[in-house]
């Protein structure tokens, strides 16, 4: 006896695209790739915040301390201070936050860049500030102040090793930055999770084959008994 199967019809729902015309699996890769964990560059952050805040202010700070530059007066302003100490400072501060409040791959490689130019300022700055300088051969920066040994610790402490230190972590957070591991997968996994509501789109019912009904047996045993008419 022969049989018949019916095979239900499957369809496949089509991926979903989003006003850019890219589908749920690119958007979702490009978070995984873009997206990072908040402590990526909470190190090096922190460690750029504490050098912009020091180099912006031990020039007004350090003649409390014998540790002074150009001047041993407290608080003293000047524009040669706000270019070449404040201006550098304040870019290490502004890229140390960026890269400690970044979760994002973009966020944090911009203030990697702004705390690498500042660093570079810091070493760089004294040397360029003789172009701005009317007297030939004058550094508007001045000269250190105390014996040998103390000079040498404030062109460190107020520049050189200052700006060398800015770059050395600047650049590790850069690199940091731009890996891809397996923590920036996870995060961006959990933060799809959380960003996006559990949105339930109505799903259009299967048409269902109409079973046919299962032909009579025509077979010699399955006649019907002929009823005998008097």
């Amino acid at each position: 006896m022969a049989t018949r199967t019916y095979d239900r019809p499957t369809t496949t729902a089509p991926a979903r695209r989003t006003a850019a015309g890219h589908t749920d699996t690119e958007t979702v890769g490009r978070r995984r790739t873009m997206a990072i964990p908040r402590t990526r560059g909470l190190l090096s952050g922190l460690v750029l915040v504490v050098l912009g805040i020091w180099g912006a202010l031990i020039p007004f700070v350090g003649p409390y301390f014998g540790y002074e530059f150009g001047s041993d007066a407290a608080w003293a302003w000047s524009w040669n201070r706000f270019w070449l100490d404040i201006l550098p400072g304040a870019a290490l501060f502004l890229g140390g936050l960026m890269l400690i409040g970044s979760r994002n791959r973009i966020s944090g490689i911009l203030g990697g860049w702004i705390a690498l130019c500042g660093g570079a300022w810091f070493v760089t700055g004294p040397t360029v500030a003789i172009l701005w300088d009317g007297a030939l051969g004058a550094n508007p920066i001045g000269v250190p102040l105390g014996s040998n040994g103390v000079q040498v610790l404030e062109l460190l402490g107020y520049f050189y090793a200052l700006g060398a230190i800015a770059i050395a972590m600047s650049a590790m957070a850069l690199g940091r930055m731009s890996v891809v591991g397996v923590r920036d997968i996870e995060a961006a996994e959990a933060r799809t999770v959380v960003a996006e509501p559990a949105a339930t789109e109505p799903v259009a019912d299967e048409p269902v084959a109409a079973t046919e009904p299962a032909p009579r047996r025509t077979g010699r045993f399955s006649r019907a008994p002929l009823r005998r008419t008097p």
